[in-house]
């Protein structure tokens, strides 16, 4: 029963070696001579001047969030895009299709509207 499983052990085995053996011959066979310029933090080219652990304002979650919620309504936009061609020369669906993407869009108007006017998108 046991030799059933000798292939997915072989297999698992390379697998790891495939991922070990060149980390472990980087290591071995890299030079290795560190220095206190190779040893000091490095961000866009100069010394950080804060710590890497201090808080964020909360607009640039803000921005961030908002980014992802219309960039994602966006890709929305693409497949009725794609077929729009069909929807216009159908006649029972012609309407439909474009009045459900006028409210997807007003929609997306709406909340970029309230965004703005809350002060979301503004930056000091």
């Amino acid at each position: 029963m046991l030799e059933n499983y000798f292939p997915i052990l072989i297999f698992m085995l390379i697998g790891v070696a495939f991922g070990v053996v060149p980390v472990a011959l980087g290591w071995a066979v890299g030079p290795n001579n560190p220095d206190s310029e190779k040893l000091s933090p490095y961000e866009c080219g100069f010394e950080a001047f804060e710590d890497a652990r201090m808080q964020y304002d909360v607009r640039y979650y803000l921005i961030a969030i908002i980014f992802i919620l219309f960039d994602l309504e966006i890709a929305f936009l693409f497949p009725w895009a794609t077929i729009f061609k069909e929807i216009a020369h159908t006649e029972a669906i012609k309407w439909f299709g474009f009045a459900e993407m006028l409210v997807f869009v007003a929609i997306l108007v709406v909340g970029y509207a309230y965004a703005w006017l809350k002060g979301a998108l503004e930056w000091e």
